[in-house]
């Protein structure tokens, strides 16, 4: 037997298809022009979207290769063949520089220059190519993005080009400090990658350990900022989002100055913010736009609706099913009332209604938007009216199920949204199955795994656990901005200071930081 499985396994490997890695081979520029023309044109498989053109340049035989798929016009008439037709009788060097040509002497290389929406010039005789760039830009305007407005503040969002984004970012950032590092994703798709972070701020270590997991991405298919994220995370498995999403520059400029870091990509208009914890997500720009009063009650209703999300139907069904005691005796006769026609168990009714809010939200989302807004208002009141006549759901349900949904809604991440809503399904059922010691134990593995999670090799329940009450002035809460002097110490920074202390505070927090280490 042992024999037969070495054979299969033996005959599996043989039939694998073996990765081919990207070419790396250093190929130097032919003297000739043709040489290097046919080889480029071999390496892009005779595309037809690869045009050579002749162009005259007095004294030399030159030609010029672009994808005109990814190159702009305009932009060829006026960096090549306008400084070429103006300038006929100056030196090839003097020319070269007036059409701001890059030297490179790597075939390979080039190809990549090239189709990125670069021309490539070839002159008889040089063992060197000339690199213009002639790329093709279309770009939408900057605007607010439509999963994440706010009242207060700033209404521009990010694009799906990376050099707006990091102008966005730089804008509000003048400083010498912040640092940008590019990478290429994708070993098919080599898309542009960059990670920002402030130099002086930022954790050298939490950085390195950023910069080693990208690096260590082996994958064809990489198109946006999202498809990073599972690579990096600490935990693909856990329910719970360990990087940030968010289309706000502010967003990120705020992160940026707490020392956390910030990755971009070409063609997604998201930025992933990095390392976070879970009350990062229930944090949002409007916050520091509100007075602190203001914004620390909203922020206090935003977590505490993580609570509701996740643990009242597992209530409802708990004490419907087995601890009717704790209903209030005036509640008693019309909760009874409104179940006891109801042919099914309180985990199906839940289950039920659930499930019909899910698909509802779904097809709310995937039509067109006034469509969708009139499916998922008038879907929800047909539905939730027509079987409560049926007799297959209570009345309390009905409310219960609302009530959840409305709480889920209210996390400023759609991530955590999404962690939210799968999250109640399990409590449900543990409900049903035990009830309040179910939904206790289930509340009390959620809060262990919630401990245990890190981002980066940081705390993911901070300030909470470990517990550091410093940090709680930013919190559940938000204190007014003259008592925030100093940074979270969750991403580690280097300075934590962003307001001057008196002598009497820094002694104060230099001993409460000697206790908690």
């Amino acid at each position: 037997m042992h024999y037969i499985k070495r054979i299969f396994n033996k005959n599996r490997k043989k039939n694998r298809p073996a990765y081919i890695k990207p070419s790396s081979i250093h190929q130097p520029v032919f003297p000739t022009v043709q040489e290097n023309i046919e080889y480029m044109k071999d390496a892009l498989f005779h595309t037809d979207d690869l045009v050579s053109q002749t162009v005259a340049i007095p004294g030399y035989t030159s030609q010029f290769l672009f994808m005109y798929t990814m190159c702009d016009q305009q932009k060829i008439r006026d960096e090549i063949l306008k400084p070429i037709s103006e300038n006929k009788g100056a030196d090839l060097k003097e020319l070269l520089i007036t059409m701001r040509a890059n030297k490179h002497n790597d075939l390979e290389k080039t190809i990549d220059l090239l189709i990125s929406g670069n021309a490539v010039l070839f002159i008889e005789g040089l063992e060197e190519c000339y690199v213009i760039e002639v790329k093709s830009s279309h770009v939408r305007s900057i605007s607010e993005p439509a999963n994440e407005r706010i009242v207060e503040g700033s209404h521009e969002g990010f694009v799906e080009n990376v050099s707006i984004n990091l102008q966005l970012v730089r804008k509000h950032i003048a400083n010498r400090n912040l640092v940008v590092r590019r990478y290429q994703l994708g070993n098919e798709t080599k898309i542009e990658a960059v990670i920002i972070y402030l130099r002086n701020i930022a954790n050298p270590a939490i950085i390195e350990k950023i910069d080693h997991r990208i690096r260590s991405i082996e994958a064809d298919s990489i198109t946006s900022a999202e498809f990073v994220e599972e690579y990096i995370e600490e935990s693909s498995l856990s329910p719970f989002p360990q990087l940030l999403h968010t289309e706000r520059p502010d967003r990120v400029i705020g992160n940026l100055l707490e020392g956390r870091v910030a990755l971009l990509a070409e063609g997604s208009p998201t930025a992933l913010i990095m390392p976070v914890t879970f009350f990062s997500f229930y944090q949002s720009p409007d916050d520091y736009g509100y007075r602190s009063l203001q914004a620390s009650f909203i922020r206090f209703i935003r977590v505490f609706s993580f609570v509701i999300a996740v643990a009242l139907p597992a209530y409802y069904i708990a004490v419907v099913s087995f601890h009717f005691e704790v209903i209030p005796q005036d509640l008693l006769l019309p909760i009874k009332s409104s179940i006891e026609h109801i042919p099914f168990p309180p985990i199906l009714e839940a289950l039920f209604m659930e499930l019909t809010i899910e698909l509802l939200r779904e097809a709310g989302m995937r039509l067109p938007g006034p469509v969708g807004q009139t499916i998922g208002i008038v879907g929800g009141l047909v539905i939730g009216d027509a079987v409560v006549k049926a007799g297959l759901v209570s009345n309390a349900m009905i409310i219960v199920v609302a009530l959840t949904a409305i709480a889920s809604f209210v996390v400023p991440s759609h991530e955590m949204s999404g962690s939210v809503r799968i999250l109640r399904f399990p409590v449900m059922i543990a409900a049903a199955l035990f009830g309040f010691i179910g939904i206790v134990y289930s509340l009390m593995i959620i809060l262990i795994h919630l401990c245990l999670l890190e981002s980066f090799g940081r705390p993911y329940f901070a300030p909470v656990a470990p517990f550091r009450w410093k940090d709680w002035k930013d919190t559940f809460i938000r204190m007014p901005q003259q008592k925030l002097k100093r940074r979270p110490h969750d991403p580690a920074p280097q300075q934590s200071n962003l307001q001057p202390q008196s002598e009497k505070e820094e002694k104060r927090d230099g001993q409460s930081e000697g206790a908690t280490n």
